[in-house]
């Protein structure tokens, strides 16, 4: 019997559920939040630093698929924190899928990164990725089970995109010329996740859009789409001081993602190859759904 866990049933994992969920006899969450157990539509288990359902052991001792996409902390990864042993001795594990991030490159000045390019994270939220990947590569060794590292660009989706921000007041315009990043569709990122369990791909794939732009840009194309004026175009210096650190950390690096192993050794053709086509059909499709 083919079972999946997912350790954080985030918005990714929500997705990917969605729409493929069915290639599973069994499909299993975890939450730190006991309200949202009701309220999902899998079963969803505790997991909450050294605390976790009694049930969780007995789901991973079964998992065939494991998608984590719980982010690393100060003290590393939580889940291999906690749960290293069960993982490596999981008798009937097939592949894993781990969610990183694009950040993970740090700056490059606008140039061009592959998945050969080194890791110089900018911030420290990058490095603590960095370091999970690492671990996870290790102990899918060690397992002798395949691992794909998906590093994901900004994500965009159902009630997680421009218009939601425009309309809350909550979008910005920061002054930063050059200024340029990758952006992914939440449904495009389900795809890829599929496509590497159904090949047990093992190794690093960057999951972007391929169609690097400047923040800006997708604000003002946003604003245009619903007739309205974008934000004021904010001084970088000025945007430090009243933003959060975590905000101003997205402009601390600098790349352009390629996305070729995505679509030639995964075969993903994406549907949305830029951020127009997503904003386009967010739009179409009523831009203040919530998010799945």
């Amino acid at each position: 019997m083919n079972t999946l866990v997912c350790f954080g049933f985030g918005t990714c994992a929500r997705h990917f559920v969605a729409e493929f969920g069915t290639r599973f006899a069994r499909v299993v969450g975890t939450t730190r939040d006991p309200h949202k157990i009701a309220a999902e539509p899998v079963e969803l288990l505790m997991f909450e630093g050294s605390y976790r359902s009694d049930e969780l052991d007995k789901a991973i001792a079964q998992a065939s698929h494991l998608l984590i996409s719980a982010a690393p902390g100060e003290a590393g990864d939580p889940v291999l924190a906690e749960l290293r042993d069960q993982i490596a001795a999981a008798p009937n594990l097939q592949s894993i899928v781990y969610l990183s991030s694009t950040g993970v490159y740090g700056d490059h000045a606008g140039a061009w990164v592959d998945e050969t390019t080194a890791t110089v994270p900018a911030h420290a939220r990058g490095g603590a990725r960095v370091k999970a990947e690492q671990d996870w590569q290790a102990l899918a060794r060690t397992r002798r089970v395949p691992v794909a590292v998906l590093r994901l660009g900004g994500i965009y989706g159902p009630g997680q995109n421009a218009f939601v921000r425009l309309r809350a007041g909550r979008a910005h315009r920061i002054d930063k010329p050059g200024h340029v990043s990758n952006r992914i569709h939440v449904a495009d990122i389900a795809q890829a996740i599929d496509a590497v369990f159904t090949r047990r791909f093992d190794g690093v794939v960057n999951v972007t859009d391929g169609a690097p732009a400047s923040p800006n840009e997708q604000i003002e194309y946003a604003a245009t789409l619903l007739g309205i004026e974008p934000p004021p175009l904010l001084p970088f210096d000025e945007a430090k001081r009243r933003l959060s650190p975590f905000l101003m950390s997205f402009y601390e690096g600098c790349a352009r993602v390629r996305n070729e192993r995505l679509k030639q050794e995964l075969g993903v053709t994406l549907r949305y190859p830029d951020y127009r086509a997503g904003l386009k059909a967010l739009l179409a499709a009523g831009f203040e759904a919530e998010p799945l």
